[in-house]
């Protein structure tokens, strides 16, 4: 499949309408962000490995998470789960910075690398455990997981600030539902936006 059948293929559905996010899409070469064996798959809609137990997500999951986000011009963002990288450069193109962390050391090289590649310079890869969030550069207009939690750690809240979104798998090893959080009040409201299935998240407050 090429990158503009995807497209297509979208509108044709009706699932992602946001012209910005499109052009965003536009914009970054996944193919820049997988492993080369793959890389006449790289616009095939679905998950492809990067190592380390871990994927790059097809590419209509990341168009509706990102959606989801609802992001802004002035959002600063924490991804958690950079992987390859792919997604937070999407997410550069709407918001004003990303955060994004990587638990894997290899992997939070490759996306150093491959952000690079794409001239990309408002997002920062940390090498931390992301299921603890990152405090230090708190609080986010948005956060989002990339991979399934057990559920959406508690901690992370204060992490947030008022009306921002949190978005995250929530679930098991078999399916999870994604749920989109928005903090009033200093309280979370959740909804969920269907099922689907991430690896899991790895750290304290991952999978054990």
């Amino acid at each position: 499949m090429m990158k503009h059948n995807l497209i297509e293929d979208w509108m044709n559905r009706g699932i992602i309408r946001d012209e910005k996010l499109i052009d965003a899409f536009l914009s970054i070469p996944r193919e820049e962000f997988i492993l080369k064996k793959y890389l006449n798959e790289s616009y095939g809609d679905y998950p492809l490995p990067i190592g380390y137990e871990q994927t790059i997500s097809q590419p209509t999951t990341v168009m509706l998470m990102i959606e989801a986000l609802e992001l802004k011009k002035n959002d600063r963002v924490l991804e958690i789960g950079a992987g390859s990288g792919y997604c937070a450069a999407i997410i550069s193109k709407l918001a004003k910075e990303v955060i994004t962390t990587e638990i894997v050391p290899e992997l939070a090289k490759f996306a150093k690398d491959n952000l690079k590649k794409a001239n990309i310079n408002n997002v920062n890869v940390i090498e931390s455990d992301g299921s603890q969030g990152y405090e230090k550069e708190a609080p986010y207009d948005k956060i989002m997981f990339t991979a399934a939690c057990p559920k959406i750690p508690e901690h992370l809240a204060p992490q947030l600030k008022n009306n921002g979104i949190i978005l995250a798998p929530v679930g098991d090893f078999f399916g999870q539902k994604m749920i989109k959080c928005v903090k009033k009040n200093n309280n979370l409201d959740c909804i969920s936006l269907g099922y689907f299935t991430f690896v899991p998240l790895k750290g304290k407050f991952g999978f054990k």
